[in-house]
């Protein structure tokens, strides 16, 4: 999800789509990945790739609030099941 944001964002900002391009979606995804774990202990977390696709640099910042709003659909489907087998746990 986060690396979809992105994608949309170089489209708006540079009117480029990287969709086709396996290797441009890859350097996205490990930078998104780095982001990630940045956002587990900071509240902000910069992408900055150099070239990522036809000579275009790429730098953008994400929030955690606009991490967690990004995936709160998968983590409440997560939630779910974690839930019930906590409640199961405790019957008796």
């Amino acid at each position: 999800r986060m690396v979809n944001h992105f994608v949309q964002e170089l489209k708006r900002k540079h009117k480029k789509d990287l969709t086709a391009n396996k290797r441009a979606l890859r350097r996205l995804r490990s930078a998104c990945e780095r982001a990630k774990r940045t956002l587990s202990s900071r509240t902000q977390a910069s992408i900055e790739i150099d070239s990522l696709l036809e000579g275009v640099d790429f730098y953008s910042t994400i929030t955690r609030a606009r991490f967690e709003e990004l995936n709160a659909e998968p983590f409440r489907s997560t939630l779910d099941p974690v839930e019930k087998a906590l409640r199961d746990a405790y019957l008796d």
